[in-house]
């Protein structure tokens, strides 16, 4: 073994300490980094395999009824390579386990084969047969809610009728990766289900013969998306389209894509951050060491090595640091990405969703690691090395030494005598004492990242499920009803307030920029159902115009005061002009809102309603779910509290495993952090420790200077890492944003308190392991050291 390699062994042992708590920071970096790519790159997988499989279309289009030679010209459209029309209704489902009625959807497959796009997999059981009557396919995750089986049966009302459906197989479709009912933002497996049923019987129980109201397509190469949608937006509207959309637009796949933005998100900030706290590690630790051994590198190249030589012998040492973080790490990121995958495989459907590490993940991680950490100490290395070795020889010229200005004041003689020596070591090497406050206010502050989302989702539920949305249900209609319908809705024993509104799906435009939404008129008393902006101030609707979320403005490129043209989706599809009166900060949704004045004399109809918020009497929220079943028209009943349970199960419960991972690898930071801060400390102040334990300082007196010190310094970084921790939350809430959904910026007095705790308990364990080398200072052996 060279000399230059048992070198680096020997510096190795006798920095393990700092090497492993460096390593440890570089390998949570490389863990968030590996975790977070490869569950990515599973999911990709997954996704792009199912829908290649499938054959999941590229525009969606729906309208109330055509004929089927209405599909042979969309097919004739040009860049439309396949075609598919369908049959697809919304049935309300009765459900014996569910007081309250549940919603199905009913999607036509061919009598014969498979469809042309958008094929349902089968997991067990069979396919319907055509001449077999209510057989159905049903899709797993309504299944495995209700523990059904093949050859169970369900109840569904169909075109005024009840009909008995037989569930002869599950499976799934990669149009429901994640089955979200219309109107909501979260999925209800229990009180939405999607079913397959065969073509003929479809025709037969709605008087479909010949008939369809749905379209699929998927385009050729190279094909105008936009160019298609106006086509056929064109030809279906005298059918009553209700507007074609792009893949971009359909809900699952936005559920699934929003996820991947989100994940690529996580894999780059937060990596990031933690891969340069490790580099400012590096580089002081390193600086730290070749200060020591100016004169083992002059004896060096005294005997021939070259400066090259000698810097990469200290580059090899860094290296090996960073190699035990790379290997720590991407142990760590293989299991956490394995863990991820599993949770997200339970939310989003997949007929195979296996983990998949890709080697280049470990290898773009691995990478990233050796690059920022070597340049963290280059400048370091290369002035270390061209120091000649004659003056490498001698020892460092000590610092000059002025009053400070607590000294110039007089104020140090208040001062005990260990506290004075604490403040002149700092405010005679400001630098130093900058450096190491700003290493562990960074520490600080990326605790605070790791529980910044628990302060978020807490806030958002009370934000969305108790200040603007306090209905204990939504009560939906199949179609738009005379506005008296509200008074059989209040008439039901148990129900204490009904609060009708108006629903119309429309596609807003602003010049080049368009949007399909829906508009929602609310009514003149507004308890349950509040508009409430990011200020928890309630926003009043205007008696004229339109109001808009923040994110929708966004798109549309709109500002109060514009005007916003109205294309209606619906009916004889009027197109309006109207202006944009206001915004609504929010936090879910792309939403616009009327009063339901304003919308129905924008539409120019009779005073009708699409469904009603009501509250119920408690106690008696049984009964009044049974009477809403016995109600023909109503389409579908949504539960506050199934919201709010729905949000937890899903989107809460992703961030908040996230904010687990987060908050572990943080702790390690943390811990890294201040143990090395407080060894590099001791490291350099061993001859003057060992020089006050020689005149007569007692151990603990000795001690109380270095963690004194210490302390302070620590006291010093947690007001700056909470200063950094707001920061760098508040890019995170701005880079996680998506249409879906946006999380709010909320930062709890609990999450700073936790951050300061986790360093003081930091601080603390390092002490510990600082006194513990206070004591074993070999004074006669430090004090050897040649002036």
């Amino acid at each position: 073994m060279k000399a230059l390699e048992i070198k680096l062994f020997r510096d190795l042992s006798q920095m393990k300490g700092q090497a492993m708590a460096i390593g440890a920071v570089i390998g949570c970096g490389i863990a968030v980094f590996i975790g977070a790519q490869t569950t990515l790159w599973s999911l990709q997988s997954a996704q792009q395999g199912y829908y290649e499989k499938s054959r999941f279309s590229d525009v969606f289009a729906g309208l109330k009824r055509a004929p089927l030679s209405i599909a042979d010209r969309v097919a004739d459209i040009p860049g439309v390579a396949r075609v598919d029309s369908r049959i697809v209704q919304a049935v309300t489902l009765d459900i014996p386990s569910l007081d309250e009625p549940a919603v199905g959807r009913l999607l036509s497959l061919p009598d014969r084969g498979e469809p042309v796009l958008n094929i349902p997999h089968l997991i067990r059981g069979r396919l319907p047969e055509p001449d077999r009557t209510g057989e159905v396919l049903a899709e797993e995750a309504f299944v495995k809610a209700h523990g059904f089986e093949p050859g169970d049966t369900v109840k569904a009302v169909m075109n005024g009728r009840l009909q008995t459906l037989t569930i002869v197989g599950v499976g799934m479709s990669p149009e429901f990766i994640t089955t979200v009912q219309v109107g909501s933002l979260f999925p209800d497996d229990k009180r939405f289900g999607i079913f397959w049923m065969r073509r003929r019987q479809m025709e037969a129980a709605f008087e479909m013969e010949g008939a369809f109201n749905n379209l699929t397509l998927s385009l050729a190469p190279h094909a105008s998306e936009a160019e298609v949608i106006r086509r056929v937006d064109r030809l279906l509207a005298r059918y009553g389209g209700l507007g074609a959309n792009g893949r971009h637009l359909q809900i699952s796949h936005r559920y699934i894509t929003d996820e991947m933005k989100q994940l690529k998100t996580m894999s780059l900030i937060p990596p990031s951050i933690f891969l340069g706290v490790a580099a400012f590690l590096l580089n002081v630790a390193l600086r730290r060491i070749l200060s020591l051994q100016r004169e083992q590198i002059a004896v060096l190249k005294a005997f021939g090595y070259t400066s090259l030589q000698v810097g990469i012998h200290y580059a090899g040492l860094v290296a090996s640091i960073i190699v035990g973080g790379i290997l720590i790490g991407s142990l760590l990121g293989t299991w956490m990405g394995k863990s991820m995958t599993a949770m997200y495989a339970d939310f989003y459907r997949f007929p195979t969703t296996v983990f998949k590490g890709g080697w280049a993940a470990y290898f773009i991680g691995a990478i990233l690691s050796l690059i920022v950490g070597l340049a963290g100490v280059l400048a370091g290395v290369r002035q270390a090395v061209r120091v000649p070795p004659a003056e490498a020889m001698r020892p460092e010229p000590p610092l000059i030494y002025r009053s400070s200005i607590i000294e110039r004041f007089g104020l140090y003689r208040c001062l005990p005598q260990a506290p004075r020596m604490i403040l002149r070591e700092l405010t005679r090497r400001p630098i130093k004492a900058l450096l190491t406050a700003t290493g562990i206010g960074f520490a600080c502050g990326i605790l605070i990242i790791g529980n910044f989302g628990k302060d978020s989702i807490d806030y958002l539920i009370a934000f969305q499920f108790g200040l603007q949305e306090r209905q204990d249900a939504s009560v939906r209609f199949y179609e738009s009803v005379p506005q008296r319908a509200r008074h059989s809705l209040r008439q039901i024993q148990g129900v204490t307030r009904v609060e009708p509104f108006r629903s119309v799906p429309v596609r807003l435009r602003h010049g080049q920029f368009s949007r399909q939404t829906v508009i929602s008129g609310l009514g003149e008393q507004r308890e349950l159902f509040r508009l409430i902006n990011a200020n928890e101030k309630v926003v009043d609707l205007p008696s004229d115009g339109l109001l808009l979320s923040s994110q929708l403005a966004k798109i549309l490129h709109l500002h109060p005061g514009d005007t916003v043209a109205i294309e209606v989706m619906e009916g004889a599809r009027p197109i309006r002009e109207t202006t944009v009166t206001g915004l609504v900060d929010d936090f879910a949704g792309t939403s616009a809102w009327m009063s339901l004045s304003s919308l129905n004399r924008l539409m120019r109809e009779a005073p009708v309603i699409s469904g009603a918020y009501i509250a119920i009497e408690k106690g008696m929220e049984s009964s009044v779910y049974h009477e809403l079943k016995k109600i023909p028209i109503v389409s579908g009943v949504s539960l506050q509290k199934v919201a709010v349970q729905s949000f937890v199960d899903t989107f809460a419960e992703n961030l908040l495993r996230m904010r687990l991972f987060n908050i572990g690898f943080a702790c390690v930071i943390a811990f890294g952090v201040v143990y090395n801060s407080a060894r590099v400390s001791l490291s350099e102040r061993r001859r003057e420790l060992a020089t006050l334990r020689v005149i007569g300082f007692s151990k603990g007196e000795v001690s109380r200077i270095l963690l004194g010190e210490l302390g302070l310094l620590t006291t010093l970084a947690i007001p700056l890492g909470c200063l950094l921790g707001l920061a760098l939350c508040k890019s995170l809430a701005a880079a996680l944003e998506t249409d879906l959904y946006r999380i709010p910026f909320v930062m709890d007095v609990s999450t700073y308190v936790f951050a300061a705790g986790v360093i003081v308990i930091a601080a603390f364990i390092s002490g510990l392991a600082v006194q513990r080398g206070i004591n074993r200072l070999d004074l006669v052996g430090v004090l050897k050291s040649r002036e």
